[in-house]
């Protein structure tokens, strides 16, 4: 995306310069918003009419930045500009007017009509340009449903909505494109946005990557180990796999193969460590805030549950990088390339600073999202200009390039979005939401687990070449209410379809982010794709653990929660084992599918189902087992040759 606008405006100062300020006064615009300045002023508009603004602003940037050909360079020609303009008036309009417009939706008003057909025209095109053709294939199916659905024989004949009705719902219902879902991206996920592009103009970033090194580099396959740390740590503040990618995986990837790890390998671990980013709280990336609103909890209470799933994750990902690196012999970063550990917290230890103001914001203070991350950026630039990071220091330039580059890198979201507005939109007008879900039910016969599967293969179909905030809104509205209807907890619910879309990203035939990782380790791309599979595979079974105990999701008495955790941490160890192939030396084919046994009997949480209990015995005396005969079998094989002297 950046590489787009950046090309796109290379020839065209003027277009250049609007695009600069109009991205300039979006994140602006954001960030008042979140800090409630339009109130303390003594303005009064509403959600809807913010919403508008910011959209009129991401609709004129789209069409003066990205043309209509990928490849095409130069300036905006003037079909573009036109759509810019039209496109930005008509927002404009929705702002100023909204009150009224809304209130005559009965009344069919053919301005309202124009204005609506106008902002579904251009968005759709707005998103095929900064998302690709999936997703807005995807849109144009449920277009096509809105308008001809009652048109459908048999149980999914949508309720007949006249044309002009439609348009008018979709663009001025508060359940349409202005509703809950483009306002987490106009004002959380943005003022997230910005404090991620603070901390790298700071140096924050080069200061998490150094400790990542200075940390990990020392032990085997330390470049792999740098790779998870580093990518956990900035997937983290950024929330998106692709950006993860491409940030860290400039360092780590060719610092993996200089290692010994082979292309793929290199360019599969850096893809699923940075698709595992979109996880970790504190952030999440910007599908945690829409679950959040859509479930109508707190977002601490989505961070919290979604913890021990994502370090899980993040275990498993980390121990297979150790075992492959003991399998493959692959030994340490060179000394030459690991800074001292003490000199990197002494230069840069102010940056964890603004990261125990978010952490303590969200958890302890009960802030909203955005307050906190607004507290987290005015920490950032007071850390900043006070210590920065190799004699980096912030500077008022540094500011005013965050608030263009968050300007900017929040098109794709808010397209997407606004997107998803209008899908949410059809679905509710329509009632096909409520008819998905019968359809989905009765097919999975009323059992949960059957129903999981059919989700998960769903949530990995739909998912192919989407981002992740796209799929996870698609699958909340199609998917997580017919799971809810068995009787899965909404939390488990969602975050188990969060999971399977996120893994999209990374299975093959379409993995965005395996295949952006094959680009910069000049990897074959399918091989990469299936490597992420096996490295991430750890993602593919959490989720039906946590369904099936909300011990996993941080529910339930504390000793149960850690006996869960403890299970399921031994049991990754073992499974990991099993299909890595190495713990202390080659392990055969017999003895892998024994510890892979013993390791899926371990990771069934105690409370799963009566019984379950003799799962994880079974389990631990089976893997306790595997680990002493490989124990005294290395013993074995190191004395041999001593004895025979």
């Amino acid at each position: 995306m950046a590489e787009e606008l950046d090309g796109g405006l290379g020839q065209s100062q003027p277009a250049g310069t609007v695009v600069t300020a109009l991205a300039m006064v979006l994140t602006l615009a954001a960030l008042a918003w979140a800090a409630d300045i339009p109130r303390m002023l003594g303005l009064l508009p509403i959600d809807e009419q913010f919403n508008a603004f910011i959209l009129a602003i991401a609709v004129a940037m789209v069409f003066l930045s990205v043309r209509m050909r990928k490849r095409t360079r130069g300036p905006a020609p003037w079909y573009d500009i036109a759509a810019a303009i039209v496109g930005m008036a008509a927002a404009l309009y929705v702002a100023y007017d909204y009150r009224a417009l809304s209130d005559s939706i009965a009344l069919s008003p053919v301005h309202g009509t124009v204005v609506g057909a106008i902002l579904l025209a251009l968005v759709l095109e707005g998103l095929r340009r900064v998302s690709g053709n999936v997703l807005t294939i995807v849109l144009l199916i449920f277009i096509a449903y809105g308008f001809f659905g009652h048109l459908i024989p048999g149980d999914f004949q949508g309720r007949h909505v006249r044309p002009e009705g439609l348009l008018l719902y979709l663009s001025l219902d508060v359940n349409g494109v202005f509703g809950s879902v483009f306002g987490v991206a106009a004002t959380i996920v943005v003022t997230f946005l910005f404090f991620g592009a603070l901390l790298n103009k700071s140096g924050g970033g080069d200061f998490f990557n150094d400790l990542a090194i200075a940390a990990f580099g020392r032990s085997r396959g330390g470049s792999a180990k740098v790779a998870v740390v580093s990518s956990l740590l900035f997937g983290t503040i950024s929330g998106n796999a692709v950006a993860n990618v491409v940030v860290g995986g400039i360092v780590t990837i060719p610092m993996m193969i200089r290692a010994g790890y082979k292309r793929h390998d290199a360019a599969a671990i850096e893809a699923v460590a940075s698709t595992g980013g979109q996880l970790m709280p504190p952030v999440m990336g910007a599908a945690a805030f829409i679950m959040a609103e859509l479930l109508g909890v707190a977002y601490s209470e989505i961070a919290i549950a979604a913890a021990i799933p994502a370090v899980l994750y993040y275990i498993a990902l980390y121990i297979q990088s150790d075992l492959e690196a003991g399998k493959s012999g692959i030994a340490a970063v060179p000394a030459s390339e690991i800074p001292p550990a003490r000199a990197v917290l002494i230069e840069g230890w102010v940056f964890i600073v603004p990261v125990v103001v978010l952490i303590g914001g969200l958890f302890w203070l009960n802030q909203t999202p955005e307050m906190a991350a607004l507290y987290s950026s005015l920490a950032v630039i007071a850390c900043g200009v006070v210590g920065g990071y190799r004699g980096r220091r912030m500077t008022a330039r540094h500011v005013f390039e965050s608030l263009v580059e968050t300007g900017r890198t929040s098109l794709d979201l808010l397209m997407i979005a606004a997107a998803a507005g209008f899908i949410i939109g059809i679905l509710n007008v329509t009632g096909l939401s409520f008819a998905l879900t019968v359809a989905l039910v009765h097919i999975g016969g009323g059992s949960p687990a059957l129903l999981l599967l059919l989700a998960a293969a769903i949530a990995i179909v739909l998912g192919m070449g989407m981002p992740t905030v796209g799929v996870y809104v698609l699958l909340a509205a199609l998917v997580a209410p017919a799971l809810t209807e068995v009787g899965i907890p909404a939390i488990a619910a969602h975050l188990f379809v969060l999971y399977f879309g996120m893994l999209s990203m990374t299975t093959p035939p379409v993995a965005v982010a395996a295949y952006a990782a094959a680009s910069i380790g000049q990897a074959d791309f399918m091989k990469t794709g299936l490597a992420g599979v096996r490295f991430g595979w750890s993602a593919y079974i959490v989720p039906f653990l946590f369904v099936m105990s909300p011990n996993l999701l941080m529910q339930g008495h504390w000793f149960d929660v850690a006996l869960a955790c403890i299970t399921a941490t031994l049991g990754i160890y073992l499974v990991t084992v099993g299909v890595v192939g190495y713990m202390l030396r080659p392990v055969g084919p017999a003895f892998r599918l024994a510890f892979a046994t013993s390791g899926i009997l371990l990771m069934i949480p105690a409370n799963a189902f009566p019984g379950a209990i003799w799962t994880d015995i079974a389990g631990f005396v089976i893997g306790v087992g595997l680990i002493l005969w490989e124990l005294g079998a290395l013993r074995r094989t190191r004395s041999a040759p001593q004895k025979a002297l």
